[in-house]
């Protein structure tokens, strides 16, 4: 064996764990995923909610209006993210094998 492939050996085995992630800093994707997912139904269900009143005479347009507009964010920023992920997996399906 060569010395020098001996010694690249041996320098990346003691460089691997330095470039290992941390797994104290490493968020819970899942966790996030549920928290965004809650956040978003809560937004759609407090827009339902101003519509529901607003109809009745309960609430002031001012608020329908804004409501109405966090909705429409909170409904497009889902789509986004859905497209996005879309696009990521048809793109690791035609990554060769």
């Amino acid at each position: 064996m060569d010395v020098r492939s001996l010694y690249a050996a041996q320098s990346y085995a003691a460089s691997r764990p330095a470039t290992e992630p941390d797994e104290v800093a490493k968020p819970d994707l899942q966790e996030k995923f549920s928290q965004a997912a809650q956040d978003f139904v809560g937004t759609l269900r407090e827009a339902e909610q101003t519509a529901q009143a607003s109809m009745t005479g309960g609430a002031d347009p001012h608020a329908l209006v804004e409501a109405l507009a966090q909705s429409e964010l909170a409904v497009e920023t889902v789509v986004a993210v859905r497209n996005k992920v879309v696009e990521a997996y048809q793109e690791i399906l035609r990554m060769p094998v």
